[in-house]
């Protein structure tokens, strides 16, 4: 622990007395040796209080430059010394930091803080007997500092020195007798010595004082539990149960034995009870709450059982943004997208100065389905946050979903403006978008130039190396190259299913067909019921063109099925014929 608290305008009345002894003949007037004396104080005194004014303004450098000046001329002023020793200190130099208090305290053997300052010191080597040993000579010089024992006690447990560090607690219990954290210490030290029921005791004194405080019989039943006393838990707990039902820290001390013993009924049902308890903070409650959900086997389980506490937090707290904002992460994560976009828009609502709980609500509304939705709510964000570019960017989403790409492209370069060029990977993010935009409205030559310079941002962005290659695969252009950067997204993301797809496309597009097939199967193998119609009409082309003309049907078919975009899919299917 560290002593030091001293203010630098505490010191100045302090180094005034130090650095300017009285320096007069008994008749009152200077000799001619004082007056010498005192024209290089003077001088000595200015340059003191210039550090002190360095120091005050937390200019550590200057401050060491004029106190060594100082001591070059006045090394009998102690205090030069001990502000020397805190700045070697601050800069990590415990070695000279050690020097300088020690020559302090040659100087001034009596002075409390730097005898503190050389305890803190010798604690931060591991010296910690010899930094208990000076704090407990403090301790016992100046009995009315309540502070003194306890800090002993502290360094003689770290020194493992417990006997000693137990009487020190004593004498701090003596001045503070129901200091909670004086007591836990008291705790921790018996522990420490293998004394898990003189630890008991000790929290069982402050329940007989306080019976209906419900933290103690946790901190009692933890002691049990964590000190592989199980059943002396309980019998903590069932004797907490009946006196305390309705406390908070019963109903979540009860709840975690259940679950250390694995009795994982009990454990669902007082966690319920202690969660949605009204006597604790909504912050609580969440927090609570997310250890909870990290201990159910799976997500129908955080459905069934999460969703449902969830709620009742909501029905506790409704103008509570985070709660809002946990609950709608709950539903979105458990696949419940538009009771997630309800409760994300009431966050907004409760909370509309918080970006946070716009970006949620934003991220939600990038489906081409929601385009509205995001035009309108990127929209009203940029209204209350104008400088902030990544909304610009999710309007620029809404745009091209609704495939309005002037308004699409306007948002994207505003967005673009407003970020700083240090943010490198966003840039190539929006370059990206930029060159999507153009890409969906047929400006191939400015779709190449933008995915140019996202590349230029970030070289190894798998998705801009992908997207680009995939691009130029579909306009049979520039091939090789594309080839290239597809490898390079392979190799970053060897089993990303999009990526295999396009590496096989650009097979495909080269004519070789075998190493297409490959590549697309394995896309759809690692994508398994979610893959897309994209990847089946891929596949059911290359067998076309393998002259497996029967299986090319079958997936153009599936791709049918899932919603394929392919205005020639019932041509093909209808006629077995490859049409692109």
């Amino acid at each position: 622990m560290n002593f030091n608290q001293f203010k630098i305008s505490g010191l100045i009345f302090f180094c005034i007395l130090a650095i300017n002894p009285c320096s007069y003949a008994q008749n009152g007037v200077p000799d001619s040796i004082e007056l010498s004396h005192a024209g290089k104080n003077a001088k000595t005194d200015e340059i003191y209080f210039e550090a002190l004014k360095a120091l005050m303004h937390d200019d550590d450098r200057q401050a060491t430059a004029l106190l060594q000046q100082f001591i070059a001329v006045r090394p009998e002023v102690s205090s030069a010394w001990y502000e020397l020793s805190k700045l070697s200190y601050n800069d990590k130099n415990i070695d000279k930091a050690e020097e300088y208090i020690k020559k302090a305290l040659s100087l001034d053997p009596e002075n409390k803080w730097y005898k503190e300052e050389l305890a803190t010191l010798l604690a931060d080597r591991g010296s910690y007997l010899e930094a208990a040993k000076i704090i407990a000579e403090l301790a016992r010089s100046m009995p009315q500092d309540k502070s003194y024992p306890r800090y002993a006690a502290d360094y003689f447990q770290k020194a493992k020195k417990y006997e000693e560090a137990l009487s020190w607690i004593d004498k701090a219990l003596l001045r503070n007798a129901n200091d909670e954290e004086i007591l836990m210490q008291k705790v921790q030290l018996y522990l420490a010595m293998n004394k898990t029921e003189k630890a008991a005791e000790v929290i069982r004194q402050l329940i007989v004082k306080q019976p209906k405080n419900g933290k103690y019989y946790k901190w009692l039943g933890d002691l049990y539990d964590n000190n592989k006393m199980p059943e002396k838990a309980t019998e903590v707990y069932e004797q907490a149960k009946q006196i305390l039902p309705d406390d908070v820290a019963v109903q979540y001390g009860v709840a975690r034995h259940y679950l250390l013993i694995g009795d994982t009924v009990s454990y669902r049902s007082f966690i319920k009870n202690a969660i949605s308890n009204k006597e604790i903070d909504a912050e609580t409650q969440l927090q609570m709450l997310s250890e909870h959900l990290q201990t159910l086997p799976n997500d129908s389980v955080v459905a069934a059982e999460g969703l449902p506490i969830a709620r009742q937090l909501v029905a506790q707290h409704p103008d509570d943004a985070q709660v809002l904002l946990s609950y709608g992460d709950l539903l979105e994560g458990n696949t419940k997208h538009d009771s997630a976009m309800m409760a994300y828009k009431r966050a907004v609502e409760v909370n509309p100065g918080k970006f946070e709980y716009w970006e949620k609500l934003l991220i939600g509304y990038t489906e081409k389905k929601d385009a509205d939705s995001l035009i309108k709510y990127s929209g009203k964000a940029m209204r209350l946050f104008p400088n902030v570019a990544i909304i610009s960017y999710f309007n620029s989403i809404g745009y091209m979903n609704k495939k309005d790409y002037p308004h699409a492209v306007a948002a994207i370069k505003r967005a673009i403006d407003m970020q700083p060029e240090t943010d490198k990977p966003v840039l190539a993010s929006m370059y990206s978008v930029l060159a999507d935009i153009y890409h969906s409205n047929k400006q191939d030559d400015l779709s190449d130039k933008a995915f140019v310079k996202s590349l230029e941002f970030d070289p190894a962005n798998p998705t801009v190396l992908n997207n680009y290659s995939y691009y130029l695969s579909e306009r049979g252009v520039k091939l090789d190259e594309a080839e290239k950067m597809s490898q390079k997204s392979l190799d970053l993301r060897p089993d990303e299913g999009t990526f295999l797809d396009t590496y096989g496309w650009i097979q495909y597009k080269k004519g070789n067909y075998l190493k297409a097939k490959d590549f697309v199967e394995r896309a759809i193998k690692i994508a398994g019921i979610k893959a897309d119609a994209t990847l089946y009409d891929h596949l059911g082309n290359i067998c076309y063109q393998m002259n497996e003309k029967s299986k090319a049907v079958e997936y153009w078919k599936i791709s049918k099925e899932k919603g394929g975009d392919d205005p020639l899919i019932d041509k093909k299917i209808s006629e077995g014929k490859l049409y692109e």
